[in-house]
């Protein structure tokens, strides 16, 4: 039987904490904490070697963790310079390459910016570019690696979730990345419990089908946020003014039987926020 798999988006203070130093053990360290899954981080640029994703993706595998990576920050998808856009081709294909030598299987793409651009126009580009994007990790045999847009907290930011719908659509392959505190953030709270999160599931399996609803990726944190720009920063789960509040949707996976794979992108306690959720989760499957 497949589960919901949970982890955290890089290294968080109870990291070095436990005593741990370097990436090799973060495996080690996620299977000691209790959890399932982990996102390597390229926020800043790919600077892992084939020889070091090779040794970290074997550690993965013999614990169990299932891995994802986070692409640039810096990629563009709907930049007006055909340059940017050429190369955040290339940096998605080098983010596939590594994810391909560690053995993780999706990518982490953000959405774009709307610039002075109508949010049609920007949508347009950022399509072109997923599509160019597609057509290099077949050239290159990377296929097998799925891209995952991902929705965005900032408003002048591509990545409300009907856009990232929008953009999923243009390839069976595409996965979405649902990041329900940047949703949460984008539309000032607008995440207040189980109603709003089903709206946000019944959207994806109304777009892309009932396959990839069942194991969609998602980013979850507790967002602050302003009432005009949106995403202000990402909080921990100790936090009592913003939301959201995991519970009700982990309550609607375990009750709709899917099987995604949840990364906390919490501010310096993910590992413990992430194990908190899969703790939550294990709790409501046992009760079913």
């Amino acid at each position: 039987m497949k589960h919901a798999r949970f982890g955290p988006a890089g290294n968080g203070e109870q990291f070095t904490a436990l005593g741990y130093k370097k990436t090799i053990e973060v495996p080690d360290y996620c299977r000691r904490i209790g959890v399932t899954a982990y996102e390597y981080q390229c926020g800043h640029g790919v600077r892992v070697s084939k020889a070091s994703a090779s040794a970290f993706g074997e550690k993965a595998r013999e614990a169990g963790i299932r891995l994802s990576l986070h692409a640039p920050y810096y990629i563009s998808l709907s930049s007006v310079e055909p340059e940017k856009r050429e190369n955040s081709v290339r940096y998605i294909l080098e983010s596939a390459e590594a994810a391909a030598a560690m053995g993780a299987t999706r990518v982490v793409v953000h959405s774009g910016s709307c610039g002075k651009m109508s949010r049609t126009d920007a949508l347009e580009l950022a399509k072109d570019t997923l599509k160019k994007a597609l057509a290099a990790l077949d050239a290159a045999g990377l296929s097998g690696v799925t891209i995952c847009p991902e929705t965005m907290g900032k408003i002048n930011q591509l990545g409300t979730l009907e856009e990232v719908l929008e953009l999923c659509r243009i390839d069976d392959r595409l996965l979405p990345c649902i990041d329900f505190g940047h949703l949460n953030a984008r539309t000032f709270g607008g995440i207040a419990g189980r109603a709003e999160y089903a709206a946000i599931l019944d959207a994806v399996e109304d777009r892309l089908g009932s396959d990839r609803l069942r194991v969609f990726h998602s980013h979850f944190s507790k967002i602050e946020y302003t009432d005009k720009g949106g995403e202000k920063r990402h909080l921990t789960f100790a936090d009592e003014t913003y939301g959201p509040r995991f519970e009700p949707l982990i309550d609607l996976v375990v009750q709709r039987d899917l099987t995604p794979t949840f990364i906390c992108e919490s501010a310096g306690t993910q590992g413990e926020d992430a194990a908190a959720m899969k703790a939550y989760y294990d709790e409501r499957t046992k009760a079913k």
